[in-house]
């Protein structure tokens, strides 16, 4: 037990006094939060829509169309300009769309209000430029838009619709994109120091000849592969501490579940990642070597792990490659637990792939390990 802790306090010396793994390890983790929470953090919360509107008619009821649409509510806004100015603003992408109210809607307004139902193409009044390439921006206006001119219609003709709809508010959890970067950062970071991190020290100290001097005192190979285990789930538990309390400080980011499962997941993701490490290493002769080969494994997963953005928008091709690997498991399990609150029963799934993928990666790094070079 004695040399247990010291190899352990020895391997956290090393962390300390290596200026790469507090740059890469503690400070790049924080830089990445920052960075991205900055510049994509706020851009992606909501939807924003820019609405330019020529209003040629300039009647009390025009007004009153101008002012329902610039009440539609947050992510929209109107800029009043004329037709010309307008059509420019949105093919320079200062607007998304141009609402134009043609002269004779307000006298038509008066019309139906007297009774007055004559023919006549009332939708002409109003016109609606908008790109419809852009899926998006056309399905929101076009409904925004018809939605503020069927309100209008309807309080010319007096309508009384014989069924109502009354809608209840719930109250939800403000989520924004830095909330789903967070848990994609620590997980990234548990692949990162764990896979690489193991797989480059490892095989470093074997060509050294340290591992070959441990294997001639008493020192037992549990003994040395639990230190390791120990320092790295130290170091992991600081660096998620790290990156969560600058991203409560900074971003209001919370902790909606069980911190007891959160480290859970954390500690069943740094031995599942730790064991993949352990057996790159064991099979290259050079930390040259078991560098990228580690990269070459890590990096795909980066892409395809959830880490920046859901796994459902991948291509249809890469799903069952998302379904197999453990990084996937890992951040939808963290998102789950800070994001919804979810409890040990709601991440099963992930739990239980996790354990697998670490009990076969054990098994593998414990019949593969060598102390020196073959």
């Amino acid at each position: 037990m004695k040399a247990y802790w010291r190899l352990t306090w020895a391997q956290l010396l090393l962390f300390i006094r290596n200026k790469n793994t507090i740059i890469w390890s503690l400070i790049l983790p924080v830089l990445m939060i920052l960075a991205l929470g900055t510049f994509l953090g706020k851009g992606t919360d909501q939807f924003q829509l820019t609405l330019a509107v020529a209003d040629e008619d300039d009647t009390t009821a025009s007004r009153a169309l101008v002012k329902s649409l610039a009440e539609t509510g947050p992510g929209f806004a109107t800029v009043n300009t004329t037709r010309a100015e307008g059509m420019s603003r949105v093919k320079q992408g200062d607007a998304q769309a141009l609402v134009v109210l043609k002269r004779g809607l307000g006298e038509r307004l008066r019309s139906a209000e007297g009774g007055d139902r004559g023919a006549g193409d009332s939708s002409a009044l109003v016109s609606l430029y908008l790109d419809r390439s852009n899926p998006t921006v056309s399905q929101v206006g076009s409904t925004v838009i018809g939605e503020a001119v069927d309100r209008l219609n309807k309080e010319a003709v007096n309508y009384r619709p014989p069924v109502g709809m009354k809608v209840v508010n719930i109250q939800t959890r403000p989520l924004g994109y830095i909330d789903f970067l967070v848990p994609g950062i620590l997980s990234l970071m548990i692949m990162s120091n764990n896979l690489n991190g193991v797989a480059a020290t490892i095989a470093s100290w074997r060509e050294r000849g340290i591992l070959r001097r441990m294997q001639g005192t008493p020192l037992k190979s549990s003994t040395f592969i639990a230190a390791q285990i120990t320092a790295r789930v130290l170091l992991n538990g600081l660096q998620a501490v790290l990156v969560i309390l600058v991203a409560y400080f900074v971003y209001g980011v919370h902790v909606y579940g069980s911190w007891v499962l959160l480290l859970m997941f954390l500690l069943l993701g740094t031995l599942t990642f730790m064991s993949m490490g352990f057996i790159i290493a064991s099979l290259t002769r050079t930390p040259e070597s078991a560098g990228p080969i580690a990269g070459m494994i890590s990096f795909p997963m980066i892409f395809v792990g959830g880490i920046f953005f859901p796994v459902r928008d991948l291509p249809g091709i890469l799903q069952p490659v998302v379904k197999a690997i453990p990084i996937g498991y890992l951040t939808d399990a963290l998102r789950a637990v800070m994001n919804e609150g979810a409890t040990l029963a709601q991440t099963a799934t992930p739990a239980t792939v996790l354990t697998a993928w670490l009990v076969v990666s054990f098994t593998v790094a414990s019949l593969t390990f060598r102390w020196d070079v073959k």
